[in-house]
């Protein structure tokens, strides 16, 4: 150290137990010829160190580098190890755009709502169906950030836009349905609470992507549950009713539906059949006058014959009398056991 021996001197008799205790000036102006070696360089490395270990920064493989150059936005750079500007020019802000972020409403125990008094998050979930009845529909949001620049940037408060319009979404599905329909279609209703707030978030460029919205168990206000038992139990018997009606008649109905139709066809047969006869007995009745027409005695005794022919051998007993008999003596025992007597 460089030291000037004859200041030193003095300060040493000036600190001497009969001299007393130095002053203020005395200790300032021992600071003022102080001197460090090499104080420049030291200072220079000491900057350099500064700069250097804010210009290297690293990015997680779940996130993005978001760089501002005095505030204003310039780049956005991807994990791994990067570099800019030192503190004070540029500014990094890391933005996890793989993580799934979650918002739950209507419960205490839920990211979102857990710093409210337990009256007010239940009342976040009581909310008015469309056939005028009160429904605590409890719900969670799962999200993702898909563009970085939107979410740091277009919207002043995107965690308070996304808990209003998450809401007003689910709000506005629930005014549309019956409370049973809140009840017993829960998936259906957040499958569309999910599109209307998905086109809500794009409308304000908030950077967001909507994972899903789960719903979860949804019931009446505790006060109003036993009547409202009561009216889910009066509605399940009359439809019970009206199923066992309605299979009455879906058994009744076809029955006397086939029947009817089975009757139809047996007479349409019929009548077919009928039509079908007595077209064949006009066509055989004419075939047979057209022969009789070309011989008729010919005819006339060939009918005669197969008359004959057809209707004796259904007679038990047959008598031919010779008709130049005269006497009937012979034919006495006509009905005897003698059998035919020609």
């Amino acid at each position: 150290m460089s030291w000037d021996w004859d200041k030193l001197k003095e300060q040493q008799q000036q600190n001497s137990p009969h001299s007393g205790p130095p002053g203020m000036d005395q200790v300032l102006k021992g600071l003022k010829n102080f001197k460090i070696p090499g104080g420049p360089i030291l200072i220079i490395v000491v900057l350099l160190l500064l700069f250097g270990s804010s210009s290297v920064y690293t990015i997680g493989v779940d996130e993005v580098g978001v760089i501002q150059r005095f505030g204003k936005y310039v780049r956005t750079t991807q994990p791994g190890l990067n570099f800019k500007l030192p503190t004070g020019i540029e500014k990094l802000t890391k933005v996890k755009v793989r993580r799934v972020y979650k918002e739950e409403f209507g419960s205490t125990s839920g990211t979102s709502d857990k710093f409210l008094p337990e009256s007010e998050a239940a009342n976040i979930a009581l909310m008015l169906t469309g056939d005028l009845n009160v429904a605590l529909v409890p719900w969670i949001v799962q999200y993702r950030i898909r563009d970085p620049y939107n979410y740091l940037f277009k919207v002043e408060d995107v965690d308070r836009l996304l808990k209003d319009m998450s809401e007003a979404s689910m709000r506005q599905v629930v005014g549309d349905r019956s409370i049973n329909e809140v009840i017993s279609k829960r998936e259906e209703i957040a499958d569309k609470a999910q599109l209307l707030l998905q086109n809500e978030l794009d409308r304000a460029e908030t950077g967001i992507n909507v994972v899903t919205i789960e719903m979860k168990r949804t019931n009446v206000p505790v006060p109003v549950q036993p009547s409202f038992n009561e009216v889910n139990q009066a509605v399940q018997e009359k439809e019970k009713v009206t199923y066992q009606a309605k299979e009455d008649y879906n058994k009744a109905v076809p029955q006397a539906k086939g029947e009817a139709e089975r009757t139809i066809k047996a007479a349409e047969g019929y009548a077919l059949d009928r039509v079908n006869r007595a077209k064949g007995d006009a066509s055989r009745f004419v075939a047979v006058y057209n022969e009789y027409a070309k011989a008729k005695d010919v005819t006339k005794r060939r009918l005669y014959l197969e008359t004959l022919k057809e209707i004796f051998p259904k007679l038990e007993q047959k008598y031919i009398i010779d008709e130049n008999q005269k006497n009937t003596l012979p034919l006495l025992n006509l009905g005897g056991k003698g059998g035919e007597i020609q």
